[in-house]
């Protein structure tokens, strides 16, 4: 009976761990009282453990938890177990390990004290510099006992104390972010993202950590002048990716990639030869825009205009916003053009112009403009003639169209050719008169003598006035060159006729008497 009895203490002392007191042990909770919880390690009694040691989670019959033992006996014979020593312990461990693999921690802020905070990272007390802390502008209500990532940047074993920073945390997660939003990414999918800047040549859009660029041209099938006609900052926007570069960081954003091409059908909707309306949206010196749908524009060329006016400023005949009715001449899908015409609108006047303007009648017409060598005439019926300064008198040398004509002044005219293919009308105002050339050679033989009035002094010669209708060339070869070099208009010069040509309308001088 004794040897039985010994052999049963030996199993049971077998049974019970070997524990130490300073080491944490595994314990499974079998009651839970109002101030304390026991918890059975695989000792010869249970421990005690205070119950505000414990999480509510925790808090559960037959769970297994780490635990501290703090004593085996207490004066009261009683094992004692800390919940929270244990997990200061392990979060130390923890704590080493993540300082040296740079993984980031859970903590939470629970005191302002002088140059930061105290934050608790796993039940170990820790230091949060403010120039670490990201919390720029927030109220510290708002910040303690958050839940935040921390990296922690210095540790100290032998204290157990560690600082910790928020800014390489957060700086960590946006790097993060950034890597899953480039992973994620494919070009020729939607993705939503928020404007954060506009410049002249497009809009920089935040898809959450990557910023891509949303070119203007990339922004409407319509032409716009600048962004902000399209997205404001702050906009929230749903943008394809057309293409991305990860070495380069570079991502291209579109809008009008997610609606049809309007150009896809063009020839379907845009027939040439048809009349359509549209609204003026440009206005440049070579032509006017017109706006026929949305994301469709074309363009009336100046010399698509008018039959008879000569455009050199389209913005003095439209405004933007005009509603115009044009007629379309050519559809090119490939350039994207559409050519449209005013004129095309109107009878044409020109085919009319020969039975019109037979050459050699007299026409009447206002003087619309000049040129330096012409005048340009506007017709009757709107077209336009041009009399060339060789046509303006058969005696004089005309330098300036202004010296014979007036704008707006009514004159009369000789037709004297019409050229309907170039749109040309040629007219003549000294073929009013008579040609006077066969009786100027009567009237001057060679060799007579006459007073002059000098006119206009020139490289080859100096042009005199023989009369009031008629003027002639002292050749330069037919004058002393000191004499030509101080002849000024006005001078009187005595000359001599040594030629008088009919053909050419000329009358050659010499000053050699």
């Amino acid at each position: 009976m004794v040897e039985e009895k010994s052999e049963l203490e030996a199993l049971y002392n077998q049974s019970i761990k070997v524990m130490r007191e300073g080491q944490v042990v595994t314990g499974k909770i079998v009651a839970i009282k109002s101030k304390e919880v026991l918890v059975d390690v695989g000792f010869k009694s249970e421990g005690i453990v205070a119950i505000t040691e414990f999480t509510q989670a925790d808090l559960e019959i037959g769970k297994e938890l780490e635990f501290y033992l703090e004593s085996l006996e207490n004066d009261a014979g009683v094992m004692m177990l800390s919940r929270e020593k244990a997990i200061r312990i392990q979060g130390w461990d923890k704590i080493v390990k993540y300082s040296q693999d740079g993984t980031l921690v859970d903590g939470r802020p629970v005191k302002k004290v002088k140059g930061g905070f105290l934050v608790d990272v796993m039940g170990v007390e820790g230091f949060l510099p403010s120039s670490l802390s990201s919390f720029k502008n927030v109220p510290d209500k708002d910040i303690l006992y958050k839940p935040y990532k921390f990296k922690i940047v210095k540790i100290n074993n032998l204290r157990r104390s560690l600082i910790v920073s928020r800014r390489e945390a957060v700086q960590k997660e946006k790097d993060a972010a950034k890597d899953r939003i480039w992973q994620d990414l494919k070009i020729g999918e939607v993705a939503p993202g928020t404007v954060k800047a506009i410049t002249d040549f497009g809009a920089f859009v935040d898809l959450g950590g990557v910023d891509g660029l949303l070119h203007i041209t990339d922004m409407s099938w319509s032409k716009i002048s600048h962004p902000s006609e399209i997205v404001a900052l702050g906009d929230k926007i749903e943008v394809m990716i057309l293409n991305m570069d990860r070495e380069s960081g570079k991502v291209s954003l579109g809008l009008k990639q997610r609606l049809q091409d309007p150009w896809q059908d063009i020839e379907n909707k845009f027939s040439v030869g048809a009349k359509i309306k549209g609204k003026v949206v440009n206005i440049l010196p070579y032509g006017v825009f017109v706006e026929l749908e949305k994301g469709i524009e074309g363009l009336i060329h100046v010399s698509e205009i008018s039959w008879t006016k000569r455009i050199t400023n389209p913005s003095e005949m439209f405004a933007i916003g005009d509603m115009l009715e044009t007629q379309i001449i050519s559809v090119d899908k490939d350039a994207r053009r559409i050519s449209l015409s005013l004129k095309q609108l109107e009878q044409n006047p020109w085919t009319e112009a020969e039975g019109k303007f037979p050459v050699g009648t007299k026409v009447s017409g206002k003087v619309r403009g000049f040129t330096e060598y012409g005048a340009f005439i506007e017709l009757d019926s709107s077209l336009e003639g041009m009399i060339h300064v060789s046509d303006m008198s058969w005696t004089k040398r005309v330098a300036h169209p202004q010296d014979v004509l007036k704008k707006g002044q009514k004159v009369d005219v000789s037709i004297l050719s019409v050229d309907t293919q170039n749109r040309r009308i040629s007219l003549g105002l000294k073929q009013l008169q008579p040609n006077p050339w066969t009786e100027i050679a009567q009237n001057y033989p060679v060799d007579t003598a006459l007073d002059s009035e000098v006119v206009n002094i020139t490289d080859f010669g100096a042009f005199v006035k023989i009369s009031d209708e008629l003027e002639g060339l002292v050749y330069s070869s037919e004058i002393d060159k000191d004499v030509l070099s101080q002849l000024k208009p006005g001078d009187k010069l005595k000359v001599k006729v040594i030629k008088v040509d009919v053909e050419q309308a000329k009358i050659g001088l010499s000053a050699r008497i």
